[in-house]
Parts: structure tokens; C-alpha cells; sequence
């Protein structure tokens, strides 16, 4: 339903481009000059000064820093954004504009809480509130437009099994990535027994919640005090706008019959059960609200599985079963049922439409492994079978899990068998680099590019913005 990739979480982060700290701003000096020209857009030396010391925070958190000269690499960064800023517009590029407001309001209020007041703000930028409001709207946009431009460059660069095999070839020996330690395991998996009265009670409080709406209790409300989705709680259920491709099919489905304002019947999918409110429709985009909820058990209907795992358990180590015989007889994943209970990637790959059988590993990286499997098994050796333990499958439903640990595999130089997914990754990622690259150049080629005299000596990465 959501995209793997979203520019929401990265829009999410601006305001620290924007919205200097206070320890910042009390040794700024707010004089501004131009110090780029891109088309027809304007680079300012106090956006220059403030990018850099964004860029320079996002450097810290991401644990490393740059060589290069700070006010360069963030003039960089800026001509950059202008030039597919104006290429979005060029090529009608679209954007959720409802989201913006709603980061800008949100950065707004932060900024005025560290200041103390709208006056101090004011004071400090030396604008009335509607200007300073209207420079950050415009700024979001920008970036959005620029980031969005950049990304539907990239989606159009696909990679098939050869170009992986001679990206992979092409590596010197020494030079080949190190797959950091891996780890291989079995598993027996019970969903719990009452599935289906947790599906009814769920059902039965979203349609009570159902009712309350069209009573007139807020849709924004209920879905902020009780949607179980984390990307749209905080946002009273408000997701990105996206086509109706982009979610899955029940979902779709229920969505593209509502008129803006209605609220569908509870509709089930392999998330959970929601409740969906259209909120506008803007070309092939949907624009939409939902509540999502999920079955929940009571513990003695949970300890139902610990108590047959524990038994289990216990014969596979007096020797009583074996631990395939065991996956055979009771295992509910589809996924490892048949395969004496070891985990692959097969349900990531069907979740993401991925179809060739290469990518199809069973080793995991530690940041792979679901948390409450790595943290069950980091005190395991090979061979040991854990407790068992309430987790969760890839769509979020409850479930209990007992594992075997069968394998560790050390760090190691990639290979292309063993670690083709990972190989293409990288291979995807460079074929990506280089066509946006490409891409770029000619743009950059037929655009009015001036940099002031002061900064025509910087080392920029993109040697033709200093033409």
C-alpha cells in the first residue's frame, strides 16, 4: 500500500534547512547578497549560510564529516535543487502541495516556541509572519519539486540479470564490497487459534467508529486516537496522495467508489481492517484519510501457542521429534512450511513483485532480521531452538515464532551466488548514478548557470556548474 520509497520522511526533515537553531541565529548576521544565478532563480548568501550549517548537522547525525569546503558543498546543493526545480516546472511535475502547508505550519510553531513569540520571530528576520510563512512555503516547494524531479529520473532506470553479472565482473578483486555477517534460521510460526473472533471484534469497533463519524465525531480524531498505521497516526490518518496502482487491490478498490467527504465499510486487507475517507481526487492522484486496525488477542488466547511451542520444545530436544517434523506438523508460514522450516526472503520478494529466483537468498543481515528475532537470536549459538516468542509477520498480524539458529556466516567479499540480490542492488543504484548523471549534464547544458567571483574557486563534484 505504501511505497518503499516516499519523499514524505525527507520533506519531514527540512525545517532544519530553514529554521536555524537559537544558538545559531544569535551569532548570524542576516545581510544578504546574490551569490548564484540559475535561470531565472536567485541563490542568497543567507540561504547559502544556512544549507551549510543543515548540511553540516546532517553530516554529524549521520555519524561522519566532510572535506570539502562547507559554503562550496552547500552552494552546490542549492544550484542543484534550482536546476531541477526548473526542469519540474518545464515537465509539469506534480506535488502534494496540502502536506507542505502542513510542515510549514508544524516548522512555524517550533521556530516560535524556541524564539519565545511570533514578535521575537518577526523581529528576528525582520518580516512580518505572512512573509516569513510565504519564503518557507516556497522553499518546501522547491525542494520537493527538485527532490520529485530527481526521483522520477531514477524510477525510469530499471537493471536485468546481466547487467548485475557484468556490474559484478567489472569489480576489481580487491575492490569488491564486504557482505557484513549473515545469518541462516529456521522457524515454526502459529497465528493464534481465534483469528477469526479477534477479525470480528476488530471489525465490529471500526464499524461503532464508523458510526460515530457519520454522527459527526472527526475522522482526524478517532484516526489520530486509535489507527494503528505509524506513517499517518501522527497526521490524523492523512496519507500521501498517490494513484489508485499504488495501493493494494481491497484498498483500491473500496477508495476509487467514494465520493470526497464519504467514509467506506470496514475493508479488509492483508494490513488489517480499515476505514477509508476520500478527501480529493487531483488527476490520477488520490487524496485520502484511513483508520487501521488490526486483530488483537487476549493473553489467554496467545498462551494457547507458547504452551504448544514450550511441549514441542521440549520432544525435539529429548530427540522425540525433529525440529522439520515439527515445522511439517503445526508451522502456519506458507512461506517455510516446506522447506523444513528455514526462513528465505521469498515473502519480501512477493510483497515487492520481485520474480527472479537469483535474488532468493536465506541469509539475513543483522538490520534484516525482524528486531525481536535478531534480539532472541544475537545470545544464540548454531543449533540452539530459542523459547518461544510473541513477533509480528511483514504485514504487522501477531504471531507466535520459535527458531533454530542453523548457521552463522562471517563477514565476507561479495559474491554473485551467494549474495545476488545485494550485488544488484549496488548494480541498480550505479546504473541509476550514472543515467541521472547523464541526464543532468544535458540539462545543465542548456541553462544559465553565474556564480559570483568569491566562490568561481570551489571544488564542486558537478564540474560543469562552473562553466
Amino acid at each position: 500500500m505504501w511505497r518503499t520509497k516516499t519523499l514524505l520522511c525527507l520533506i519531514g526533515c527540512l525545517s532544519i534547512f530553514f529554521f536555524p537553531s537559537r544558538s545559531m541565529a544569535q551569532q548570524e548576521v542576516m545581510v544578504d547578497k546574490v551569490v548564484a544565478v540559475v535561470g531565472n532563480s536567485m541563490i542568497l548568501y543567507s540561504d547559502l549560510i544556512q544549507t551549510s550549517k543543515a548540511l553540516a548537522e546532517q553530516r554529524r547525525q549521520q555519524g561522519y564529516t566532510s572535506d570539502r569546503d562547507p559554503l562550496c558543498e552547500a552552494l552546490e546543493h542549492l544550484i542543484l535543487q534550482k536546476i531541477l526545480y526548473n526542469q519540474a516546472q518545464i515537465d509539469s511535475i506534480s506535488i502534494a502541495s496540502d502536506n507542505i502547508a502542513r510542515l510549514v505550519e508544524e516548522a512555524l510553531q517550533r521556530e516560535m516556541e524556541e524564539r519565545g513569540s511570533q514578535r521575537a520571530l518577526e523581529q528576528f528576520y525582520h518580516k512580518p509572519i505572512y512573509e516569513i510563512r510565504s519564503d518557507l512555503m516556497n522553499r518546501y516547494e522547491e525542494m520537493q519539486y527538485a527532490m520529485t524531479m530527481e526521483s522520477t529520473i531514477k524510477e525510469k532506470t530499471t537493471i536485468i540479470p546481466g547487467e548485475v553479472e557484468r556490474y559484478y565482473k567489472s569489480l576489481p578483486k580487491d575492490s569488491l564490497p564486504l557482505i557484513p555477517e549473515q545469518y541462516v534460521y529456521s522457524q515454526i510460526v502459529r497465528y493464534p487459534p481465534s483469528i477469526e473472533e479477534a477479525k470480528l471484534r476488530t471489525r465490529t469497533r471500526l464499524l461503532e467508529m464508523r458510526e460515530r463519524i457519520l454522527k459527526g465525531t472527526s475522522f482526524e480524531l478517532l484516526a489520530r486516537m486509535y489507527s494503528e498505521d505509524p506513517g499517518s497516526t501522527l497526521r490524523g490518518g492523512e496519507m500521501e496522495p498517490m494513484p489508485k496502482e499504488s495501493f493494494v487491490q481491497p484498498f483500491a478498490d473500496a477508495m476509487v467508489k467514494l465520493k470526497p467527504g464519504q467514509v467506506s465499510e470496514v475493508v479488509e486487507t492483508e494490513y488489517g481492517f480499515h476505514l477509508i475517507q476520500l478527501l480529493d481526487v487531483k488527476g490520477s492522484l488520490y487524496h485520502v484519510r484511513h483508520i487501521l486496525m488490526k486483530p488483537q488477542f487476549t493473553v489467554d488466547e496467545l498462551q494457547t501457542s507458547f504452551i504448544l511451542f514450550d511441549s514441542l520444545r521440549n520432544e525435539i530436544q529429548q530427540k522425540k521429534l525433529t525440529f522439520e517434523e515439527a515445522v511439517a506438523q503445526y508451522s502456519d508460514d506458507r512461506f517455510s512450511k516446506n522447506n523444513g522450516g528455514v526462513v528465505s526472503n521469498l515473502e519480501m520478494m512477493e510483497a515487492m513483485n520481485h520474480s527472479d529466483a537469483r535474488a532468493a537468498s536465506t541469509s539475513f543481515l543483522r538490520e534484516e532480521l525482524p528486531p525481536e528475532v535478531y534480539k532472541v537470536m544475537r545470545n544464540m549459538k548454531e543449533g540452539d531452538i530459542s523459547e518461544p516468542f510473541a513477533s509480528q509477520d511483514y504485514r504487522g498480524n501477531i504471531l507466535c515464532r520459535m527458531i533454530r539458529l542453523d548457521k552463522i556466516i562471517p563477514s565476507h567479499p561479495a559474491t554473485l551466488s551467494g549474495d545476488f540480490l545485494r550485488v544488484e542492488e549496488m548494480a541498480l543504484q550505479a546504473k541509476q548514478n550514472k543515467e541521472y548523471k547523464e541526464w543532468l549534464d544535458k540539462i545543465i547544458d542548456g541553462m544559465f548557470i553565474r556564480v559570483s567571483d568569491e566562490f568561481k574557486s570551489c571544488e564542486f563534484e558537478n564540474k560543469s556548474l562552473l562553466k
